[in-house]
């Protein structure tokens, strides 16, 4: 998005003059009514920029005052650089690098020099061509089959349609997978929007939140799903969430339904969709800045006139629920995969700090083990870590960056956390059971006294 007049003032004389600014100085400026941050020494007042920000406002936010180097690098490309020049009004007299993030940037340069992170390869192409085979298998044992087991097969096949769409929409929303931002946008809305009923603004808004603060308990809404789930005690304190603008209140339906998470969690994902489905409605009708919010709206719009239509064809009511229960239960295969990279992963609480990026994409992120015969599955969230360090390089690299990243973290002494698919599922229920018990003992919230609560939180 280039920046519109008002947006980008001229350049200041104190940048002219090579003004010289300390941390501390810097550290004064972290409000969204006064934002500094630091790129590779040079300190930029992007205030003015903030309502502008194709990324949202909250990635800036949240690393408001701060060094924001490899954030910045690993979510812009080279030719975004020149946009900074008007915003800069001096240079940070205490500039340090740690010998990971220079590493990482290195690594960084060597990547972009290799031209990878512009060539998508084939992904995209295959994905759209499953789509359309499984939409028109579907669409036919719907409209053209009367036995109810195909009915049903149907509604499976429109679960996996929805986890393609997925994988489509993530990689669109962090690259281009066409070559033309046009041809992505349109892409995007017809895959997304029209397709699963999900805003594409909305996943990005989530998603790059979740990026720029991965496993933050009180910036990371991919870690906040209270009252039916947390990852750690530490969100039995009533935590302020940052995303969500409220507290999440640690109350007695919370620790009710968190003491039994370790049960709940995967009859919950089968229906998770209904949770994004109604996070995507909310936002792109309440939300204050939304980008093309008329096109959002109309997408999502398309998506409950033709999926409602579709299953009123169904010729009773208990195939018109199985055909529903079915489709959102496959596609709960993605939500579960989705909680694998982070839930079992390192958490803590607070902004994540800039000049760390390295170390806390590592520490909070899980890769899942498989042959490359399976990447089709994993959607590119096989590779988590290498994802989270290159947000921009197409799925197809991330297996041929692996070895590298690997090193990086060996020679730092950094974690590089891998699991079989099997092992991973093992470990996040571990974590929800250790938690689950935890809540049960917790003071916080605790429900009113009676025999009947005594008796269902019974344990040990």
């Amino acid at each position: 998005m280039q920046p519109s007049a008002d947006a980008m003032p001229a350049p200041g004389d104190a940048a002219a003059d090579g003004r010289m600014i300390s941390s501390k100085e810097l550290r004064a400026h972290a409000s969204p009514d006064d934002l500094w941050i630091s790129i590779s020494g040079d300190v930029y007042d992007v205030t003015p920029w903030l309502p502008h920000h194709p990324g949202g406002d909250l990635p800036l936010v949240t690393l408001a005052g701060q060094d924001a180097t490899d954030a910045f690098a690993a979510y812009h490309p080279p030719s975004a650089r020149p946009l900074l020049r008007r915003f800069l009004v001096g240079r940070l007299s205490d500039y340090t690098v740690s010998p990971a993030s220079a590493d990482y940037r290195r690594l960084l340069a060597q990547l972009s020099s290799a031209g990878l992170f512009d060539r998508v390869g084939p992904t995209p192409k295959v994905q759209l061509a499953i789509m359309a085979t499984l939409l028109c298998a579907a669409l036919y044992l719907v409209l053209a089959c009367a036995a109810a087991s195909a009915h049903l097969l149907a509604g499976g096949l429109f679960g996996f349609i929805w986890i393609q769409s997925g994988w489509m929409g993530h990689d669109s929303g962090h690259h281009r997978v066409t070559g033309h931002p046009l041809l992505d946008r349109v892409l995007q809305i017809l895959s997304g929007n029209c397709l699963t009923g999900l805003s594409i603004a909305w996943w990005k808004c989530n998603h790059n939140t979740h990026h720029i603060a991965c496993n933050s308990l009180d910036h990371d809404p991919d870690l906040q799903h209270m009252p039916l789930f947390a990852v750690s005690p530490k969100l039995f304190s009533n935590i302020w969430s940052y995303f969500y603008r409220r507290t999440l209140a640690f109350d007695a339906a919370s620790k009710f339904l968190i003491s039994y998470q370790h049960w709940t969690f995967y009859p919950v994902m089968c229906v998770a969709r209904i949770n994004l489905l109604t996070q995507s409605a909310l936002f792109v009708l309440t939300e204050k800045r939304v980008p093309q919010r008329l096109l959002e709206i109309a997408g999502v719009a398309a998506f409950w006139a033709w999926y409602p239509l579709l299953v009123s064809c169904l010729p009773n009511w208990w195939e018109r629920v199985a055909f529903v229960l079915s489709s959102f239960t496959i596609c709960g295969i993605q939500h579960v995969q989705f909680c694998l990279n982070h839930f079992s992963s390192e958490v803590y609480v607070g902004p994540p700090k800039g000049n760390d990026w390295f170390e806390k994409q590592t520490a909070g992120t899980l890769d899942i083990l498989c042959s490359p015969w399976m990447d089709w599955f994993h959607g590119g969230l096989q590779f988590q870590i290498e994802h989270h360090l290159f947000p921009r390089l197409p799925q197809c690299h991330l297996r041929k960056v692996a070895p590298a990243v690997h090193d990086l973290c060996k020679k730092h002494g950094l974690p590089y956390s891998a699991a079989s698919f099997w092992d991973a599922n093992v470990l996040t229920w571990k974590t929800l059971r250790a938690a689950a018990l935890q809540a049960r003992n917790a003071t916080s919230g605790a429900a009113p006294k009676n025999l009947v609560w005594e008796a269902v939180n019974t344990h040990g």
